[in-house]
């Protein structure tokens, strides 16, 4: 039995939806080379960008991953379904892992209280287009809606 649905009539905008979560990954990323260029690459300083704390790390990682997201997009073919979910996760892990070095010698990416809460809302958002955007055969489909309504 599926978990998520398989061709959700809002595929198209859930899609759209990581795309857009991507391009903002990447010039949040690009911001961040341009501001803390100079810097050391882990650099713990005031450098910030669009009111969240960055430094040259984050920078890079945060332009990868958007270029991640961006090629799945692309992709598509439920290839973008598995890369939305998994960066979802390591998002959620990034930010919790920040979020308790925050004010230690160990927050190596220079996050902020606002950087953790707009990394997990990317990251809830890559998760809901990983669990909306499934693409699947018409019976699959079909046994999803099925199962469904037994429950």
């Amino acid at each position: 039995m599926a978990h998520t649905p398989v061709n959700h009539p809002a595929r198209p905008i859930y899609r759209a939806i990581g795309g857009l979560t991507g391009l903002y990954l990447v010039v949040f990323g690009v911001l961040s080379i341009i501001a803390s260029t100079g810097n050391e690459i882990l650099a713990q300083d005031d450098t910030r960008v669009l009111g969240q704390g960055t430094n040259l790390g984050l920078g890079l990682l945060s332009v990868l991953l958007g270029l991640v997201v961006l090629v799945g997009t692309a992709l598509g073919r439920n290839i973008d379904v598995a890369i939305n979910q998994w960066l979802s996760y390591a998002l959620m892990v990034i930010s919790l892992a920040s979020l308790a070095f925050i004010r230690t010698d160990a927050n190596v990416l220079n996050f902020s209280i606002v950087t953790v809460i707009v990394a997990m809302t990317v990251a809830l958002v890559l998760l809901m287009v990983g669990m909306y955007g499934k693409v699947g055969s018409e019976e699959e489909a079909e046994a999803f809606h099925k199962a469904r309504l037994v429950l």
